[in-house]
């Protein structure tokens, strides 16, 4: 059985899902939660003559502004808002597939080409350690001919290092095409697994120490929960190492053949990352064992202990049920120091009995 947490999470998974079931392909119907309440659009366009940032507050507002440089990235925060996604599809050519697939935010990460532009899909990770808690969003990118689209469930603060970067005057950045910028939001989000590798790492090593120390069942579900989101921070990555192969192949021909060489080193940073995430997972694996084997050794100490207090007894009672026999001539029976007599006998195998399983290392825990 799963933990409440992840039970939950597929409850209302299927639920979302079940909502879009039945509809014709290319509609547009958000699927996941809503994570930002007022979607946001900003615009960046750039060349080699400088750069230029816009926020739209309306779709309106957005159908008369021209972009003054050559280069455009334009981001959404919020993707609940279909008609947003249908006026930018209208926009930059998008087909109905591609923005169904941005409104549906459970989707694989993969790269499709459509000919005029790339679509592709990956998933941005944030772990808090004190909750111990992985959240996850997906990030969808249209690469075209001189525009990148970024589609965010909400802003997380993952591409604002690439912000700063082009707002700095002469600025290297600047002089790039529009795959380049992709290639930098790729390294980012692949940057980011690191970080969240490394919080679990440490997150599997805390947990270690407190199975050693007390294993107890809310230790199990923790390990539990960790496990899982390992699972799946796996089950987002793997997928992304077929994407980035197929563009360093030269299978898409948006990238160039001077870019490809930057996405070599992200290829390897993502085998890295997966070599890294393997061990975090065999730790949690383990972690099961020493769970285990730290409630038998617990047990076995309590049945020992439990044992030996009994053997510590079996004299006394033995003592007391001979005592207790009705025979009219008994030793001591009749004796004034008779009961006396009896409980130092008692005491006194009890205590020789006693010191011997000290010897042994019986009473220790």
């Amino acid at each position: 059985m799963g933990t409440p947490r992840v039970n939950a999470k597929r409850r209302k998974s299927k639920a979302l899902t079940a909502a879009k079931a039945g509809l014709p392909p290319g509609t547009l119907v958000h699927v996941g939660d809503v994570k930002t309440v007022q979607p946001q659009i900003s615009l960046i366009a750039y060349d080699d003559s400088g750069i230029e940032e816009k926020r739209f507050s309306s779709i309106a507002e957005s159908r008369a502004y021209q972009p003054g440089h050559g280069r455009v990235w334009l981001n959404v925060y919020g993707l609940q808002d279909a008609e947003i996604l249908g006026e930018i599809g209208r926009r930059f050519g998008l087909h109905p597939l591609v923005l169904e697939d941005i409104l549906n935010t459970h989707q694989r990460p993969k790269m499709e080409d459509y000919g005029d532009y790339l679509y592709c899909v990956v998933r941005v990770f944030e772990y808090d350690p004190v909750t111990r808690t992985l959240n996850s969003d997906q990030l969808s990118i249209v690469l075209g001919e001189n525009f990148v689209l970024t589609f965010q469930e909400r802003r997380t603060g993952t591409f604002e290092p690439i912000r700063e970067r082009l707002r700095t005057p002469q600025a290297p950045n600047l002089k790039h095409s529009v795959d380049y910028l992709t290639y930098t939001l790729l390294d980012a989000i692949i940057d980011q697994y690191f970080v969240v590798v490394e919080q679990l790492g440490d997150t599997a090593e805390q947990l270690e120490d407190d199975a050693l120390a007390s294993p107890t069942p809310t230790l199990l579900r923790t390990i539990n929960l960790v496990k899982h989101d390992t699972q799946m921070l796996r089950r987002a990555i793997w997928p992304l190492r077929e994407v980035l192969n197929s563009l360093i192949r030269g299978e898409s021909a948006f990238f160039r053949p001077e870019t490809r060489l930057y996405l070599r080193d992200i290829y390897d940073h993502t085998i890295h990352v997966i070599e890294t995430l393997d061990a975090v997972r065999e730790l949690l694996g383990d972690l099961m064992d020493i769970y285990l084997s730290a409630i038998s050794n617990r047990l076995n100490v309590e049945v020992r202990i439990l044992t030996v207090l009994t053997t510590l007894f079996l004299p006394a009672t033995l003592i007391t049920g001979i005592f207790g026999m009705n025979f009219t001539h008994m030793p001591l029976l009749a004796d004034s120091q008779g009961f006396y007599v009896a409980l130092a006998l008692m005491g006194s195998v009890a205590t020789a009995m006693a010191a011997m399983f000290w010897r042994r290392n019986w009473l220790r825990l």
